[in-house]
């Protein structure tokens, strides 16, 4: 008897880089997300050139990306991590800059609190640029814990540390 596969979820990720040549870091991160075999890349936004949170340093590139995948919430991060890994990302000052980052955001509708992992994003509901990308192509999904829309919890924020639209 063959296995039964598993369930194919779809997630959202975050994506912002602020060192080296940005555009690329996140288009060839998608890529190689993509080139998974146990990921599909769905669809991702526009790019978005943002103000940082965090110390003095150069402004972001963000964006978000739905993926589907039969990894369970923690091995997608896992996953991510090494990607982040993969693209030079060094983690040496709290929100500082960085070559690459990967924040998984939403797992479906699942809310998930562990050590190593809180789904929805914890500071989802306060980061414009996550929710303006991400209402951009998930404007519909709801929000498990607030049971709102992306769409409603972007309008409720604004665009406030937006600065350019890439398309």
């Amino acid at each position: 008897m063959a296995p039964t596969p598993a369930a194919v979820t779809r997630a959202a990720i975050a994506l912002g880089s602020n060192i080296g040549d940005s555009a690329s870091i996140l288009k060839d991160a998608l890529k190689a997300l993509d080139q998974h075999p146990q990921v599909s890349l769905v669809r991702h936004s526009s790019w978005y050139r943002t103000v940082p949170v965090g110390p003095a340093q150069d402004d972001f590139l963000n964006g978000c990306a739905l993926l589907e995948t039969d990894l369970a919430a923690d091995a997608l991060l896992e996953l991510l991590l090494s990607t982040e890994q993969d693209f030079g990302r060094v983690r040496l000052e709290h929100w500082g800059p960085r070559s690459l980052d990967l924040d998984l955001i939403l797992y479906g509708d699942q809310v998930i609190s562990s050590d190593r992992l809180q789904v929805p994003h914890p500071r989802l509901a306060e980061r414009s640029f996550v929710l303006t990308p991400l209402a951009e192509i998930a404007p519909e999904w709801i929000e498990p814990t607030s049971g709102k829309t992306i769409s409603e919890l972007a309008s409720q924020l604004g665009e406030d540390g937006i600065l350019q639209r890439i398309t």
